[in-house]
């Protein structure tokens, strides 16, 4: 038996972020995950500007390890083909000046990033990894949580347990009662790519707003060595009312539509095309309960229109980390305490989920998105306005408002009255 204040279940980019806070916290804690590093994870690879923020505030070595060791594809910006075949590049930051190994963004491979990650945990002293370890049963006590694992080996008595294993998490549905929402979930298909064509300069990401695939989109990331990760997603319930096989589908939206064939036209299909469900954080959730909390996907904190879920993973870790530390010294774990987490989780990323809902379910309407996207492409103004809001939530916000697109057409038509 191994006693200890805090046990996370989930080495991924969030269970290792929280454990990372804590060690540099001076809160030393036990993390296990059933995989061996490294290890293949289905994603699509985008590490975002919150990933590098985080880590910057932790330690800007670490992020200059990953680079150096690594080499990951430095993004700068995204491009977005709306319905009717119209390009807009976004970049992240206007006016911005390509600087080596200083970029927003980064593309790598889940393999490479989450590996990554795990040498930072064992450079920790003060966090004890297992790996290879499948955490198979979960009892409730009077200090806390027993976990045991499945050949019972390890067993950890702690008072503060920080789930963080994933969509498919066995604690998230039992114990804590996240049933899967189709409405509030995504589908996705997955596959690496080498050999595509026609990236932008500074490696923007691409999501294709395709009339077939809408209101999903199709994307293609630029990755470190000549690969591509590309993929196609769908709000799962969509997926089920049309019965549509999302597998099939990629390859025929990669050849229907020329503009995109001709770019994989010397493309190879490295392995499979692989599926994966996003559980979505638009929906609210309690995430939090007596002496638990949930971390990323396994909280369903996955962004419903960019599918973001790394980013989210970091950040839910870091506010569970530094609440972690304030429940040690109060003595509190109660669930009426630790909802501060979902407080916080709530203001700092599930409003901002909630806003992507919207827009997803804006776009929808594919004559609207047409419309938009005519008034958006080839207005500077407009695209440097939309810059701003990648940045700015309450700007963002105003996307969902008809009075706002109505003011811009009205500039378009007379610029001089802007």
């Amino acid at each position: 038996m191994t006693h200890t204040d805090i046990c996370i279940v989930g080495a991924g980019p969030g269970g290792a972020a929280t454990a990372l806070k804590l060690s540099y916290l001076g809160i030393p804690c036990v993390l296990i995950d059933k995989a061996t590093f490294p290890r293949d994870k289905i994603c699509g690879d985008a590490i975002s500007g919150k990933v590098t923020m985080l880590l910057n505030r932790l330690d800007p070595a670490i992020l200059q390890r990953f680079l150096a060791a690594y080499e990951p594809t430095d993004v700068w910006g995204m491009r977005f083909y709306a319905p009717n075949g119209r390009l807009i590049e976004l970049p992240f930051q206007i006016g911005y000046k390509r600087i080596p190994k200083a970029a927003p963004g980064y593309a790598s491979t889940r393999m490479d990033f989450d590996h990554f990650l795990i040498q930072e945990v064992e450079r920790r002293t003060n966090i004890s990894f297992h790996p290879g370890t499948h955490i198979s049963e979960y009892e409730r006590t009077e200090q806390g949580w027993l976990v045991r694992s499945q050949d019972g080996a390890l067993e950890v008595s702690c008072r503060l347990l920080i789930v963080a294993d994933g969509a498919q998490s066995q604690f998230s549905r039992k114990q804590a009662g996240l049933e899967q929402d189709n409405s509030h979930h995504a589908a996705a298909v997955r596959a690496y790519y080498s050999g595509v064509t026609g990236f932008h300069q500074d490696n923007f990401i691409e999501l294709y707003f395709l009339k077939d695939i809408t209101p999903g989109y199709f994307w293609v990331f630029p990755l470190p060595n000549g690969l591509a990760n590309v993929g196609l997603g769908m709000r799962s319930d969509i997926v089920s009312k049309r019965r549509l096989n999302l597998r099939k589908m990629m390859p025929e939206v990669i050849e229907k539509y020329p503009f995109i064939r001709e770019r994989f036209a010397e493309a190879r299909l490295e392995g499979k095309i692989v599926g994966y469900g996003l559980p979505l954080g638009s929906k609210q959730r309690l995430i939090s309960g007596d002496h638990f909390l949930l971390i990323g996907d396994a909280g369903h904190l996955v962004d419903p229109l960019t599918g973001e879920g790394i980013g989210n993973a970091f950040y839910s870790g870091f506010i569970a980390a530094e609440l972690a530390e304030l429940a040690l010294k109060e003595s509190r774990f109660d669930a009426t305490y630790l909802y501060a987490y979902d407080v916080r989780v709530d203001r700092v990323l599930r409003a901002e989920m909630r806003l992507s809902y919207r827009l997803q379910k804006l776009m929808q309407h594919v004559w609207l998105f047409t419309i938009l996207s005519n008034l958006v492409a080839n207005n500077p103004k407009m695209i440097e306005l939309l810059c701003k809001m990648y940045l700015d939530f309450d700007l963002r916000l105003q996307l969902t408002k008809p009075k706002f697109w109505l003011q811009m057409w009205w500039r378009k038509l007379r610029p001089q009255d802007a």
